[in-house]
């Protein structure tokens, strides 16, 4: 009997501790090296400094409800009251959000870009893949609407967990966009922790979710269960684009197709034959201009 206690004392103290370890990462996921991203964009031809340098912009810095700044750059090359936000992924900056913003350069609208919370320049401590970054979104929006006033025509384009964020943004607190083009998102938090701890850990104890979740409910005051974009993209009722790479065995796409058939209303779907994760528009450029044309014109010209 006691070698049967001991046993599970000890299976329970390591799945704890584990669970522990689970949501060190979770908070504190690690970043990639800003400068490798200002590097790899330029090389790949997707982030020129001189023309970006050239373009009328200014610096913005939002506070956040939760006490730190949100760092922003204002981009305004037209006359216009058409704008996009962009919502960078995980681990990137808002250097990424370039190469969607200069598509949306293109098409005439001026852009807003910024850095989530934990990354590049902006402030906050840890991640939460949507939850706490879902508010600092609202930040942004608000005061992008407060400064451009009510004829403000208004896109958000979100990568991966930008992705979710705009899409638990618009489910959550409010739908307060004219549309949305949500780029591989994953569709519910818990399920994409599990899938990869899966392909991580072969016998994973079935313990593990729910007490890393408790651990993650104790330090950062929410739980995974509540970062999922499906269980709320009923309540979104402007225009969304889906996208999603077919080969992405990152977020699986499965998740956007499983939100875009619940999703009610005005919707497209787009799934790019070539790329993997978050790289549908690096892999496709041209398809992905021309689905996002398409959409632009259905959706949003006509309106």
């Amino acid at each position: 009997m006691r070698k049967a206690l001991r046993a599970l004392l000890i299976s329970f103290l390591i799945t704890f501790s584990l669970g522990f370890y689970f949501t060190n990462r979770l908070m504190y996921m690690k970043k990639k090296d800003e400068q490798f991203i200002v590097q790899r964009e330029k090389e790949a031809g997707r982030f020129n400094p001189e023309h970006f340098e050239s373009l009328p912009k200014r610096e913005v810095i939002i506070d956040s409800a939760f006490g730190y700044p949100i760092k922003a750059l204002l981009v305004e090359p037209h006359e216009s009251n058409r704008y996009v936000i962009i919502s960078h992924g995980v681990t990137e900056t808002k250097i990424n959000s370039i190469k969607y913003m200069n598509l949306f350069l293109e098409r005439g609208f001026n852009a807003m870009i910024y850095d989530h919370r934990r990354h590049g320049e902006s402030g906050g401590k840890t991640t939460s893949f949507g939850h706490y970054e879902k508010f600092d979104l609202k930040a942004v929006i608000d005061w992008l609407k407060n400064e451009k006033g009510p004829t403000l025509t208004l896109g958000i384009h979100g990568e991966s967990m930008g992705a979710a964020t705009m899409l638990l943004y618009a489910g959550m607190l409010e739908d307060g966009a004219d549309f949305y083009i949500a780029d591989c998102p994953f569709s519910d938090l818990k399920e994409q922790v599990s899938y990869q701890l899966k392909k991580e850990f072969k016998n994973v104890s079935t313990l593990l979710i729910p007490i890393a979740d408790f651990i993650l409910r104790l330090r950062e005051k929410y739980s995974i269960r509540h970062v999922s974009p499906i269980s709320v993209i009923e309540n979104i009722k402007h225009p969304i684009l889906f996208i999603h790479s077919e080969n992405d065995d990152f977020i699986l796409p499965d998740m956007t197709k499983e939100l875009y058939e619940k999703k009610q209303g005005p919707k497209m779907l787009y799934l790019a034959a070539n790329g993997r994760h978050a790289q549908s528009f690096n892999e496709n450029p041209e398809e992905y201009r021309t689905v996002i044309d398409e959409f632009l014109q259905k959706y949003v010209e006509k309106a």
